[in-house]
């Protein structure tokens, strides 16, 4: 199965994270996604810096992405995310590593970087699944 292209498929239709915010797919897998995020203007603060809340939403959309891929629901109890730095390249990546995948719950870590390596934030978040 096509991990990556199913879920660009069901996930297009998730508009704030990628026709708003402009988060691609660019590999998905069993309990795994790496998602990435060209910056623009419109992800800046007032400090001329990635805003936090759009480098939360591509952490949480890499989280959803991963979490659903073999076709459950999962939806995040908790998230807890430490900034570490400033982004220093153009592009924002995140990508996941699963902590534990059970039958109600799912742990996952999700590093924020960009393309030049600079450490941005690290999330931990929670998942319950639905179904």
């Amino acid at each position: 199965m096509d991990y990556t292209k199913r879920a660009q498929e069901v996930f297009a239709e998730d508009i704030f994270a990628t026709k708003t915010t402009g988060i691609v797919i660019d590999q998905a897998d069993v309990n795994y996604a790496r998602c990435s995020l060209a910056i623009s203007e419109k992800h800046l603060n007032a400090n001329k810096s990635v805003m936090g809340g759009a480098i939360f939403t591509l952490a949480d959309f890499a989280f959803a992405v991963a979490s659903n891929s073999e076709g459950t629901s999962t939806v995040t109890l908790s998230s807890d995310i430490m900034y570490l730095g400033v982004a220093k390249g153009s592009t924002l990546i995140a990508e996941t590593s699963c902590l534990k995948s059970g039958r109600k719950t799912c742990v996952m870590e999700i590093a924020i970087t960009d393309e030049l390596g600079t450490k941005v934030a690290l999330v931990t978040t929670t998942g319950f699944r639905l179904g």
